[in-house]
């Protein structure tokens, strides 16, 4: 595995991938462990994101080896284009994480919880890393400690400065772009139209922000009218 300039640009494309995604992650580990005292919360959240982290790298290798059946591909593109939606537009999901009782009880919370939760990053993740088992785990190894030591700041961060909401969902499209540009299938649609592998992403990240600004507009507007 040799690093150079693109390298590293690949392994930071996935390492801020799983930090906008893991906002959710954090705000998990929070609410799991508030009732322990604080040994044994900050024992419960190294057992629990290692083991969460060990875990996901297995399940996203087992995704990246199933982007090889027909229109997977295709269908993980879309599925990001959602997720790029539901993030810019901010629309949150309800957590109704039940707090442990006991170090056991806390880390099975966090693993579980991310498991669950943890979908929409491996999916992108998957994508994004083109298959590089090596790259995911570097990009995770370094994303995960962030996310759970520093989730109150990547929170405020997020909530104050929406411009990196903006930038994570333009992330997030320019790898769906890729996902959709790769499927066997309809390779041969890019290979005909070369062009297209260049108008694509930026028209697809383009339809993203604006339609999730458009979205976020009228929904401020909607806010203030009730006011």
């Amino acid at each position: 595995m040799s690093f150079d300039l693109d390298t590293l640009l690949f392994i930071l494309k996935i390492i801020f991938i799983d930090i906008i995604l893991g906002g959710d992650n954090a705000v998990v580990i929070a609410l799991a462990c508030r009732r322990l005292e604080e040994k044994k919360r900050n024992e419960a959240i190294l057992l629990g994101t290692g083991i969460a982290v060990i875990i996901r790298i297995a399940l996203t290798a087992i995704v990246v080896s199933l982007l090889n059946i027909p229109y997977l591909l295709l269908a993980g593109g879309f599925f990001l284009i959602i997720i790029a939606i539901r993030l810019i537009t901010n629309r949150q999901e309800k957590h109704n994480i039940r707090a442990g009782i006991s170090l056991v009880a806390a880390v099975r919370t966090i693993v579980l919880a991310d498991m669950v939760m943890g979908f929409d990053n491996m999916l992108a993740i998957a994508g994004a890393s083109k298959g590089h088992i090596g790259y995911i785990a570097i990009g995770l190894i370094f994303s995960v400690p962030i996310i759970v030591w520093g989730s109150k700041i990547i929170l405020i961060a997020m909530e104050h400065v929406p411009f990196l909401i903006y930038v994570g969902g333009g992330i997030l499209g320019y790898t769906a772009s890729e996902m959709i540009m790769d499927e066997q299938e309809i390779r041969w649609i890019f290979e005909t139209y070369p062009q297209l592998t260049h108008i694509f992403p930026i028209l697809l990240i383009a339809a993203l922000l604006v339609t999730g600004w458009l979205y976020n507009l009228f929904s401020s507007w909607k806010f203030a009218k009730r006011s």
